[in-house]
């Protein structure tokens, strides 16, 4: 029965908002409920991945922070449109006149857009770019200048982009369609390294144009996926489960871009350190942790249902929220013995009015201060502070 409450709190009130926690965590409820259905298509791709993305185990390299002088990062969500254009200077006077020090930034966004007029033979071929961002260089220097810790944010399985271009390298239905989820978007295929390779060039380039970090998001498999699995047809490795093939990402991304100086960080949802691994879209929080320098799970208060932390409303009690989501992740990352990453979650500065009426509340200073709090208090220094329309709270105290 306590199963069973836990997956309909996980279910229940969860609509669409910022970042992708909604929608993933829907399968964390599948995930608690059913073990994974197997897939019988399938024909190898190239040889699999030593070991399982667990750190040092299997000959893999050993996890060091290449930055160990690197600031304690409080951040801000900066789209590329907004780099690229004049809300960039009111973003700039923000990080100047307050504690916050730097900016996650959009390199390859959520349709799979490269966001700067990349010249590189290597990604174009793969990839295609747009001029969100006129002059990356320039955008570059303006951060240096202002002294901002820069971090790339990059996009990895859903790219709807990529997919349309490279349908092999996607999930093909029986009519030989692309498949679609509900709000249009398409993934690209996890197991193919084609897919591995390409998000990693743009990584190194992003490294090379002077980002000090590189942030992947949506390193998962489509929402759902394990239901779908067996009507879909798409490439797999022998003998790699969907978690292997996701924790096998992050390990090879460390290793490619860890001698580059750079540091490695993946977004999770927020979910994953409360319940057991979501098998279905191929996240397990202890595995993904063991391989990044930093971890950030997006611990929205908007994204918890009620029940969560003995709360009616989570939205409308943003410490207790935030407090019961560290402390499970600090629980969860205990099985990570030494080698623990930074953890540096998102929080929210938006206002989640579609959960209705009674279910959430405005946010603003004092919202965004007691979350800021509920981190301070559970040993968590560092955080990321989302707005999808990089409209933050005035009046903020970051410290």
């Amino acid at each position: 029965m306590d199963v069973i409450i836990t997956a309909f709190m996980l279910l229940y009130g969860l609509l669409t908002g910022s970042g992708e926690d909604s929608a993933a965590a829907k399968q964390l409820a599948v995930a608690y409920l059913n073990a994974s259905a197997g897939e019988t298509i399938l024909q190898p791709v190239w040889p699999a991945i030593a070991g399982n993305g667990a750190g040092s185990e299997n000959g893999a390299l050993p996890k060091k922070d290449p930055q160990p002088d690197a600031p304690v990062v409080k951040g801000i969500y900066v789209t590329a449109h907004s780099a690229g254009g004049a809300r960039m200077e009111s973003l700039l006077k923000l990080v100047d006149e307050t504690e916050l020090n730097s900016m996650v930034i959009d390199v390859k966004d959520d349709n799979g857009y490269i966001t700067y007029p990349t010249t590189t033979p290597e990604l174009l071929e793969t990839g295609t770019a747009k001029k969100f961002i006129g002059d990356i260089d320039q955008l570059m220097a303006k951060l240096k200048k202002h002294d901002i810790y820069p971090i790339a944010r990059i996009v990895v399985f859903k790219d709807t982009v990529l997919a349309v271009k490279q349908p092999e390298l996607s999930f093909l239905q029986a009519d030989g369609t692309i498949w679609k989820n509900g709000r249009g978007e398409s993934f690209v295929n996890p197991y193919r390294k084609e897919v591995w390779d390409y998000n990693i060039a743009v990584a190194k380039e992003a490294a090379r144009l002077g980002f000090k970090e590189i942030q992947f998001d949506y390193v998962r498999f489509p929402e759902g996926f394990e239901n779908r699995a067996d009507s879909l047809t798409y490439s797999k490795t022998d003998n790699m489960s969907r978690v292997d093939a996701v924790t096998g990402f992050v390990k090879y991304a460390r290793e490619q871009l860890e001698p580059l100086g750079v540091r490695v960080s993946v977004d999770i949802f927020g979910y994953a350190a409360s319940v057991p691994a979501a098998e279905g879209i191929g996240q397990d929080f202890v595995k993904i942790s063991n391989d990044v320098h930093i971890i950030s799970p997006m611990i929205y208060p908007s994204h918890y249902s009620t029940g969560w932390f003995n709360l009616k409303a989570p939205d409308r009690n943003p410490y207790e929220t935030i407090k019961g989501a560290m402390e499970d992740t600090n629980k969860k990352l205990e099985e990570t013995g030494n080698l623990k990453p930074i953890v540096r979650p998102w929080i929210q500065d938006f206002t989640a009015s579609w959960l209705g009426k009674g279910n959430y509340i405005k946010y603003g200073k004092a919202e965004v201060e007691a979350q800021i709090k509920a981190l301070r208090d559970t040993g968590v220094q560092e955080y990321l502070l989302w707005n999808a329309g990089n409209k933050y709270s005035p009046g903020v105290n970051y410290e």
